[in-house]
């Protein structure tokens, strides 16, 4: 099975954002018009979701829709994003890294 290549429309190393706290339906768009951002400008970024608290369903497509659409790197995931991502199997199918460093070599 191949999978499909992100649109890397971009130039130069992927920005990195670095959330951190609670996101759900009601505190994700900030985050949501950041990675918008990121991918219209650089065709992807590195997410270091080592400060996320807490993440939700809507979060979890945020991150799937963004993968599909573009180079998406999770950089160094809490260990509630880790659990989520395992209980999901998004596990399988994200770019998962242990730190920014190891994403942006990738």
């Amino acid at each position: 099975m191949t999978m499909p290549q992100p649109n890397r429309s971009g130039s130069g190393p992927l920005p990195v954002i670095a959330p951190e706290g609670d996101f759900d339906a009601d505190t994700l768009a900030p985050l949501e018009t950041q990675i918008d951002a990121a991918v219209t400008r650089h065709g992807g970024l590195i997410l270091d979701a080592s400060r996320i608290t807490f993440a939700d369903s809507t979060f979890l497509r945020l991150i799937m829709t963004t993968h599909d659409r573009a180079d998406l790197r999770i950089a160094a995931p809490s260990l509630m994003v880790q659990r989520l991502f395992t209980v999901t199997g998004a596990d399988q199918v994200l770019r998962i890294h242990d730190s920014i460093d190891d994403a942006r070599t990738t």
